[in-house]
């Protein structure tokens, strides 16, 4: 299944945004390859740099989640943005959310630059050496 095959699969009312935001995150991070997979026993876009998780797109029954490693992996990060989008919903590595409301696509527009500097691959890649 392709990306964009998972999104036609979504409620329609869902399909915009989600969209939106696969546009967002791949114009934005050149390190990343996306690809349909399970994770955390649902079928999701997750986008890999050199084979790592480095973002995922999922919709839920009852929301719909961002999950991004970056943040996961940066306090600083994960609250410069948890202050940006106050009406999403942060957890430790991902941000759910019901609309295009609660997370405004030029805020996304930036986490998704700012994280692209991150390498998830090359920070887990020196963990295991050590």
């Amino acid at each position: 299944m392709t990306p964009s095959n998972y999104i036609l699969e979504q409620a329609e009312e869902r399909q915009e945004l989600l969209t939106s935001l696969h546009h967002v995150i791949t114009g934005n991070d050149g390190s990343i390859v996306p690809g349909v997979e399970s994770m955390m026993g649902k079928q999701m876009i997750l986008y890999k740099e050199r084979g790592y998780m480095k973002y995922g797109l999922s919709a839920v029954k009852a929301y719909m989640s961002l999950h991004c490693m970056p943040i996961y992996m940066n306090p600083v990060l994960h609250a410069r943005y948890a202050a940006l989008l106050p009406d999403a919903k942060f957890q430790k590595g991902c941000i759910n959310f019901t609309s295009s409301g609660e997370i405004p696509l030029d805020i996304i527009s930036a986490l998704i630059t700012d994280c692209s500097v991150i390498s998830i691959a090359d920070m887990l890649e020196n963990r295991k050496r050590k």
